[in-house]
């Protein structure tokens, strides 16, 4: 086996036209992806069911356990239709948004424009600032009238710029009243679960209501337990065993409304993703890199995974080769804290998918080095309510004496996956080869930093898996008698929930005989 399948931070690849086929899904596989994002916002459920047909025969083709990330759309709110040429915007120039469908720039309609959200004209408050495509349009909203037919909201033309159909609107100084989830949003939903979706992202998350939402609409559809609420650094998965369909909530951070409500939305989220694309469009462009920053401490303190995604190698969209500067972003990324970094159109719509995700999985082998050299001893702890409590000292205790020995592997047995959560999140530096018996559960293992998920029937003791664990790393020639492991389980084998027993074991230290 190649020591090259045990990544430290993990990658996720949005999927797209450039990567859909079963063939490119395999090479993006072997080239070190690991989640697969299927981002609702762009095709029909005709199209995603082919795509988790591809990467399901993907999957078995390589041997290798992956996970699909799902992204709810949220409300976006976009520019209605306009003439096919698109309107030019300039400096100074006034425009009216209105209520009704209409054809933006044609003829008795030259500057004026509809949007998906009629409320736009009631909730917009004069002197707000209103961003078109990505920013590249900038408007001022100087007056409205909000009754009757002709109710209109009129702006000045701050940083012009062409405006064609359906760009999006964002509003960052506005206080909106729309829902986090829309009815595209809710059949997403439930096809998410009909499909064993293994990650849900929640787009345009304004506060902890709007996680709680979704978490809720999931215990309807019984992809989430009625007794689990706050989730800690298990993701969930301590109190959620092998038969359960459940599905964690990742909260993507890109409003201004979510960085006032941080503490409350990273506590009530299973998950955290800094969508930096939204966030540098809504926010002051130069605080990202800090605010990125913050967040990722902000989760490390709560102890939450984290993604950190959007144009990290952008520029490979094009090129076959990415900026000094897009390296940098991902090593930082890392080097701050991310258990996972994302590419999105690199990989959807890029012209070269696969070699993006090999640069991407080459700086993070490369930053993977540098923070070996760097660690401590200290380990981290987050105090945890119960069992969980149990959980996070061990993971701290199996961090510090896997310094001392040196240990070349940390080993677990994932009933459920929990201690194995909390033993990613101490950032060992060291691969983490989680073995259980469920193939879903395996499969969601995949986005937690360090870990490297097998399937193993059930042991019927410590022994007979600790037998099996040096037979395996011998057959598959990823250690040496002598080395070092550490095996971290439950005593007796069987039992859920409660993660108990830690095993120093030198390879080859066995009498134990094949079964």
């Amino acid at each position: 086996m190649n020591k090259s399948v045990f990544q430290m931070t993990k990658i996720i690849a949005t999927l797209g036209p450039a990567s859909s086929s079963v063939e490119i899904l395999t090479r993006l596989i072997k080239a070190g992806a690991r989640v697969f994002r299927i981002n609702f916002s762009h095709g029909s459920f005709d199209d995603f069911d082919k795509l988790i047909n591809n990467i399901r025969k993907a999957e078995k083709k390589t041997s290798v356990y992956v996970s699909i990330l799902g992204d709810l759309s949220g409300p976006k709110i976009r520019v209605g239709k306009v003439i096919p040429e698109g309107v030019l915007l300039k400096e100074k120039q006034k425009i009216k948004f209105v209520r009704h469908d209409i054809l933006g720039g044609s003829p008795g309609n030259e500057f004026t424009f509809s949007t998906t959200y009629p409320h736009i004209i009631d909730e917009v408050v004069p002197g707000e600032k209103i961003l078109l495509d990505d920013g590249n349009i900038e408007l001022k909203a100087v007056s409205k009238e909000t009754k009757g037919k002709n109710a209109y909201l009129e702006c000045e033309v701050v940083e012009g710029n062409l405006l064609t159909s359906s760009k999006g609107i964002n509003l960052p100084e506005t206080k909106l009243s729309l829902p986090s989830m829309t009815k595209k949003d809710y059949a997403c939903l439930e096809y998410a679960v009909k499909n064993r979706f293994h990650f849900l992202a929640l787009s345009f998350v304004r506060s902890s209501h709007d996680v709680i939402t979704l978490k809720k609409k999931l215990r309807e559809y019984s992809a989430r337990p009625k007794g689990l609420n706050i989730t800690s650094g298990d993701l969930g998965f301590s109190t959620t065993f092998q038969e359960d369909n459940y599905i964690p909530v990742i909260s993507k951070i890109e409003k201004p409304q979510a960085i006032e409500n941080l503490e409350s939305i990273v506590h009530e989220s299973d998950g955290i993703m800094v969508a930096r694309g939204d966030l540098g469009v809504e926010m002051d462009l130069a605080e990202v890199a800090i605010l990125q920053k913050q967040i990722i401490k902000m989760c490390k303190s709560q102890g939450k995974h984290v993604i950190v995604a959007t144009q990290m190698l952008q520029s490979m969209i094009e090129e076959p080769v990415p900026t000094r500067a897009e390296v940098s972003d991902v090593a930082n990324a890392i080097i701050d804290g991310a258990d996972a970094i994302m590419l999105s159109g690199e990989t959807a719509v890029g012209k070269h998918p696969v070699k993006a995700v090999k640069m991407m999985a080459r700086i993070a082998r490369n930053t993977s080095d540098y923070l070996k050299e760097k660690q401590t001893k200290k380990g981290q702890f987050i105090e945890n309510a119960g069992l969980l409590n149990r959980k996070a000292a061990m993971a701290r205790g199996v961090n510090i004496i896997s310094q001392d020995v040196r240990a070349k592997y940390i080993v677990t047995w994932a009933h459920s996956g929990g201690s194995t959560a909390m033993l990613s999140l101490q950032k060992m530096q060291i691969p983490i080869i989680a073995f259980g018996e469920n193939v879903s559960r395996l499969e969601q293992l995949t986005i937690l930093y360090s870990v490297y998920p097998v399937q193993m029937e059930q042991p019927v003791s410590g022994s007979k898996f600790i037998a099996r664990v040096d037979r395996y790393l011998l057959d598959n020639r990823l250690a040496r008698k002598g080395d070092h492991v550490i095996i971290v389980a439950s005593s007796p084998m069987t039992l859920r929930g409660v993660t108990n027993r830690m095993v120093i074991h030198v390879v080859g230290e066995t009498t134990e005989r094949k079964p």
